[in-house]
């Protein structure tokens, strides 16, 4: 029996902005998968609950297509989003990830 696995094609990635007053500052931005490989961002995170993600390459034609899936298990429990939550019916709320990326 195949394992099913939750898969996002979207996720928010760091930027950099120049600042009014100098320096930079970091935002996170919400871009497909494909686009922020191909501008070279490298730090991802769900974009619902703020949640580490793990990224998977298509690494052929016929596999399955570039996708991003949460790290930790109860960020995909309590994620709005999250393959588990959507399965749960025990009725809990969505919540914001224990451990987001900053």
């Amino acid at each position: 029996m195949a394992v099913e696995r939750e898969k996002f094609y979207e996720c928010e990635v760091k930027r950099r902005r120049v600042r009014a007053a100098g320096g930079y500052e970091s935002f996170w931005k919400v871009k497909p998968i494909t686009v922020a490989l191909e501008d070279n961002d490298t730090e991802f995170r769900c974009m619902t609950c703020g949640g580490a993600v793990k990224l998977f390459k298509r690494r052929s034609e016929d596999g399955p297509a570039t996708h991003i899936e949460h790290k930790l298990k109860t960020d995909s429990e309590y994620c709005a989003a999250g393959m588990y939550f959507l399965k749960a019916t025990d009725g809990r709320l969505p919540r914001p990830s224990a451990t987001p990326v900053r």
